[in-house]
């Protein structure tokens, strides 16, 4: 938890990690927990790839180096790894491990008071 409250409200929840299925892979500095990784599984046999770094710790490798360990599992499993990436840190530390982008997604956000049921 304490790697999940060391970033932004918006890190935490594209990163995933509160939602994952699989073992945690991480990485330590003392005993401070600095980067993880994990997978949701999701229908058809796909793993959906969760990865998070503390802010202090970034541009070091280390997202690279769980979700490496997280992939590797995965394909163990049985199971087709998949990364949704937004920025493009997350984009291009999956280009290192060898994701590539197949497409793009959008979401949409709706303002609860601006919704109005006319009839």
């Amino acid at each position: 938890m304490a790697l999940m409250t060391s970033v932004s409200s918006e890190d935490a929840g594209e990163s995933g990690m509160d939602e994952i299925t699989s073992a945690t892979f991480i990485v330590r500095n003392g005993a401070d927990l600095v980067a993880a990784a994990g997978y949701q599984v999701w229908p058809a046999t796909t793993a959906h790839l969760c990865v998070l770094t503390a802010p202090g710790e970034r541009g070091r490798g280390l997202a690279r180096q769980v979700a490496s360990a997280a992939v590797a599992q995965a394909l163990r499993d049985g199971l087709l790894p998949q990364w949704r990436a937004r920025s493009m840190a997350s984009r291009n530390v999956a280009r290192s491990l060898g994701f590539r982008e197949l497409g793009s997604q959008l979401s949409i956000c709706l303002d609860q008071d601006e919704l109005r049921v006319e009839g």
